[in-house]
């Protein structure tokens, strides 16, 4: 089994929780229109002032979401 990365967007300000979420739906319609095998995308809320949203990938589909979507930083999941 391939090791699977987790890609990360950061928000920050009063706005962060929402904005957050609405990046985690175009995450799931980027999914979708590429047609890729992956399901695991979600937001969290660190504090009042920021907020993450992420998607998971594996080691083939990194290079390739992460140039096209540009995330922050990235973690192994």
């Amino acid at each position: 089994m391939s090791r699977q990365i987790k890609l990360i967007w950061d928000f920050r300000g009063a706005a962060s929780a929402k904005t957050a979420e609405h990046h985690e739906i175009h995450l799931k319609e980027y999914i979708l229109s590429e047609k890729l095998a992956l399901n695991t995308t979600g937001f969290e809320i660190l504090n009042e002032m920021h907020a993450i949203a992420f998607m998971v990938v594996t080691d083939e589909n990194m290079i390739a979401v992460r140039d096209r979507l540009k995330p922050h930083r990235g973690e192994v999941f």
